[in-house]
């Protein structure tokens, strides 16, 4: 999948900005405060329908506009081309078009171009909170696993729906018969969730570990799942998690009902990080952190292209930061040939193979 072309109009610092790049590796330089993450962000939205790292889509005006529009042209490997348009306005909600029909649901352009992404605000997914790791699977997940999708969705609409009956109970039989049912339900979609988690890291640590060794890093990497049942789950089949879901549930139940919330499920899990057998957060340096997420935003890279045969775009905010010339060298041969990437930067790289692209000029050009 590639960018063939995004055309900006009042987004973030551009009133008008059309950016074409090559199908390879592209470098995107200016100085700090120029807009170039804001052009990363364009295409964000037009791959993965919100902002980067996590901005709202009133954030993203430009100042005094009433709306932002950004229209990118896509093609995938085998050359079928998709158009996607996005709007915002003040006092409309968001629209999304895809080759010019609006799209019912956001989630439906999930998966459709394929988008990796590398952002120093992503660090948080090593050493930040549970919920920033939940997030980079689930996003992941979303883009390579269709029924994922469909599940997660499901999930938080069950969840929600019986934290609302938590929180009303008041320990009457009828009321407990009613969890009971959607405990059930939240049962099977988090046993599904939890299979496919598992499935993934166990996959992504398969492409991590060479890619990590070529980056000329000694330690040796592992991942695993700590999952909020409290026992161990890699080795249980889907169905063997949801009885141990349903198991565990009934041993919480008055807990639940005292704290008026669902206290265990996928929503509360984690993945743990580790080098030579010690947790990464709790002992890595500031380098070895964002080396460490570099390599696996790269192994994800090759996952998503196992998983959906089209080698995904990669958009990177400022990676050469802290990286020595040897280390960069790595990165960029690993990126090499392996589709379509754009690299922000503060200053232009003669480095061969890369296409360098002046934010200064481009912001020069009208839509």
């Amino acid at each position: 999948m590639r960018l063939q072309e995004i055309k900006l109009t009042n987004f973030r610092k551009h009133a008008g900005l059309a950016f074409a790049p090559s199908d390879r590796i592209n470098l995107l330089y200016g100085m700090n405060g120029s807009g170039k993450t804001n052009i990363l962000e364009a295409v964000h939205y037009c791959t993965l329908a919100r902002g980067l790292n996590k901005s709202l889509d009133k954030e993203c005006l430009n100042f005094a506009a009433d709306y932002f529009l950004l229209d990118g042209s896509f093609a995938d490997d085998r050359g079928i081309e998709l158009a996607v348009k996005v709007s915002y306005a003040k006092n409309a909600e968001k629209k999304i078009f895809v080759n010019g029909e609006e799209l019912k649901k956001f989630s439906q352009l999930i998966g459709r171009i394929p988008c990796v992404t590398f952002s120093p605000m992503e660090l948080a997914v090593v050493n930040g909170s549970p919920q920033e790791r939940r997030r980079f699977m689930d996003n992941a997940l979303s883009q390579t696993n269709k029924r994922y999708l469909a599940d997660l969705l499901q999930y938080r609409r069950v969840l929600q729906q019986r934290n609302t009956l938590l929180a009303a109970a008041s320990g009457k039989g009828v009321e407990k018969e009613n969890i009971d049912v959607w405990t059930e339900k939240l049962s099977l979609l988090a046993a599904s969730i939890v299979s496919s988690r598992i499935g993934f890291i166990m996959q992504l640590l398969g492409y991590f570990g060479p890619v990590y060794e070529e980056l000329g890093l000694g330690e040796m990497p592992g991942f695993s799942y700590r999952s909020s049942i409290g026992r161990q789950v890699p080795d249980m089949t889907e169905d063997e998690l949801a009885v141990a879901m349903i198991h565990r549930f009934r041993e919480i139940e008055s807990q639940e009902l005292y704290r008026k919330q669902t206290l265990l499920g996928p929503h509360r899990d984690d993945i743990v990080f580790r080098l030579n057998d010690i947790e990464v957060k709790r002992y890595a340096s500031q380098g070895q952190l964002r080396t460490f997420l570099i390599a696996m935003k790269l192994a994800l890279q090759k996952l998503v292209r196992e998983a959906t045969g089209e080698k995904p775009l990669f958009l990177l905010d400022d990676l050469f930061s802290e990286l020595d010339r040897k280390r960069v060298e790595k990165v960029l041969g690993l990126l090499d040939g392996s589709g379509q990437s754009i690299i922000t930067a503060t200053s232009k790289k003669e480095i061969d193979g890369v296409h360098s692209i002046s934010v200064e000029e481009l912001a020069q050009s009208l839509v």
